[in-house]
């Protein structure tokens, strides 16, 4: 199956740091990769290339088979990119207005990118989608719950039809019960649709319950990748292994964890 999101050779340096060091990766439509890795794996770079957010000074990003240029001029050509990729954040809070109220955050979405369209009916389908009312459509999104308010980003995401979205720690600051309701969300909505899905996550949990694929970071780099049931079940590289005994559980020492750590740099 051709990808409907293709990275080759991506590079991003900071000074003689290398946070993003020829990172290549597929992911088909409707296909589900996580990248996981620690902090200053290079994954939320990795995350801001692909969306657009910050420039790569190597390699090339391609969505549909066409090259996702690092920046374009016009109204039109601007809301075409956005189309192709959609961000969802940590934190909601960060990307919705709190002076508007959740159901017109996703009307002013859909009248600038089809202007030509009706927005009600579709406000209304999106917002059923992702399991909000009326009631929640008319808050703002300081009256919602954390899980609401995201619902509404994931609306409001989809509401451009986009080939791609990105989920960067999307669920991370919700609690259990919570984040199970957002991941069954976005997996029913990638059973009806052919939307691509790009989860960065230091959460192994999270790739398991929803994604196919598999790409591991360490210091920019990728060190294992395959399919995400292969990896978390017979992972090859030392890193993964650490990734994977990090996660409490009965007889979980985080002592040798810790003491394993740093020769694991050099495997």
């Amino acid at each position: 199956m051709s990808p409907v999101l293709e990275v080759r050779g991506l590079g991003r340096a900071y000074g003689a740091v290398r946070a993003v060091d020829d990172v290549s990766f597929r992911v088909p439509a409707g296909g589900s990769l996580g990248i996981v890795g620690e902090s200053g794996s290079g994954k939320t770079t990795t995350a801001r290339i692909v969306t657009g957010l910050e420039r790569a000074d190597a390699g090339e990003v391609l969505v549909r088979g066409r090259l996702r240029a690092p920046s374009v001029r016009g109204r039109a050509a601007r809301l075409h990119r956005a189309r192709e990729v959609q961000l969802v954040f940590q934190d909601p809070l960060l990307s919705l207005d709190p002076r508007v109220p959740a159901g017109e955050a996703v009307r002013e979405t859909l009248r600038l990118h089809f202007p030509d369209r009706d927005p009600r009916p579709r406000v209304a389908e999106l917002m059923e989608q992702v399991g909000l009312g009326d009631r929640e459509a008319a808050a703002r999104p300081r009256e919602l719950s954390g899980g609401q308010r995201q619902r509404v980003a994931i609306a409001r995401a989809l509401a451009v039809e986009p080939a791609v979205l990105v989920l960067d720690e999307a669920v991370a600051a919700l609690d259990v019960s919570v984040q199970a309701q957002i991941l069954n969300l976005l997996a029913e909505i990638r059973a009806r649709t052919d939307i691509a899905y790009l989860f960065i996550t230091h959460d192994l949990g999270v790739v398991r319950a929803v994604t196919d694929s598999l790409v591991v970071m360490r210091s920019g780099r990728i060190v294992e990748q395959g399919a995400t049931a292969t990896l978390l079940s017979a992972p090859e590289h030392a890193y993964t292994r650490l990734l994977l005994d990090s996660v409490p559980r009965p007889g979980w020492d985080p002592a040798a964890i810790a003491a394993r750590r740093r020769p694991a740099a050099g495997h």
